[in-house]
């Protein structure tokens, strides 16, 4: 089965350059797609596998900081690499800050931007792996109960069961069954492995929400959850 060549998207209004860099690339047994203008990246939309973005400064349409700012804010991510002939301080620093994994100033060396695209598509690759990973957690988080969820997050809190059986005024045993599914759905292996999967969705025990349940006055006694 033959393996999927990275993708690396060129912008840059300078023919010369896109012919240039696209050769070099198509060497390395890359994927290249140049456009002229940012407006043309965005209409033909960015990869869906591993890729970088070899982006000019200095655009006739969006400038290279504007696109990386449009493309963070609406979450479409991609690794970067600037590349212009009137780098800035300002500029280069306001990218960097902005995730940018590289700012080559032009001229650059063939050895400069291959590695500056290695780097680039290895954080893209990690990234989407990430992203994989806690998209598959959050659809089993989905298939939680309200009620295992309260769970959860009491459990990976540190909660004992007494104590989260307390907290949510129902019977150990209730939540003792409660945390076994818990741990089934999410396919937790150990308690420190549902802890880390808590953590990769953001869920502490903020995001419990127990029913206030009236206190019995005769012995105050616990009841089971529905």
């Amino acid at each position: 089965m033959a393996v999927e060549k990275s993708i690396i998207c060129v912008v840059d209004d300078d023919p010369a350059v896109r012919k240039s860099v696209s050769r070099l690339l198509k060497t390395e047994d890359f994927d290249v797609r140049t456009y002229a203008r940012a407006s043309e990246l965005l209409e033909a939309g960015l990869p869906k596998s591993d890729s970088c973005l070899v982006l000019d400064l200095y655009l006739p349409d969006i400038s290279g900081l504007k696109l990386q700012e449009m493309l963070a804010t609406e979450g479409k991510r991609i690794s970067i690499v600037f590349i212009s002939g009137r780098a800035d301080v300002p500029s280069s620093v306001q990218a960097m800050k902005g995730g940018a994994v590289d700012f080559l100033p032009k001229p650059f060396s063939r050895r400069e931007l291959l590695d500056a695209i290695g780097r680039a598509i290895e954080k893209d690759h990690d990234d989407r792996l990430s992203e994989n990973e806690v998209a598959a957690l959050r659809e089993r988080f989905d298939q939680l109960t309200p009620r295992e969820r309260e769970v959860l997050s009491l459990v990976v809190s540190g909660l004992l069961n007494k104590q989260a059986a307390s907290r949510l005024d129902i019977a150990e045993k209730t939540i003792k069954v409660h945390r076994a599914q818990v741990m089934t759905k999410m396919e937790a292996k150990s308690l420190a492995d549902l802890v880390r999967m808590a953590s990769r969705l953001g869920i502490s025990e903020t995001a419990a929400t127990p029913r206030s349940v009236p206190t019995s006055p005769a012995g105050n006694s616990r009841r089971a959850s529905p």
